[in-house]
């Protein structure tokens, strides 16, 4: 939320009444950033994780 609430006020004024709804807006936005470049970068997880599975 801090991230997004210093996003947001490159945008909205801080004493506007919306700011808390851009607020939620902008974390939202965020998260989901997040989450599509760790769904879209599978390569280094995989890489990550096959080194401590070892088959025998």
């Amino acid at each position: 939320m801090i991230a997004a609430g210093f996003v947001t006020g490159w945008f909205v004024a801080k004493d506007a009444p919306i700011f808390g709804v851009a607020q939620v807006m902008m974390t939202l936005v965020l998260v989901a950033l997040i989450v599509a470049v760790v769904a879209l970068r599978p390569q280094g997880w995989t890489t990550a994780l096959t080194r401590f599975h070892r088959p025998r």
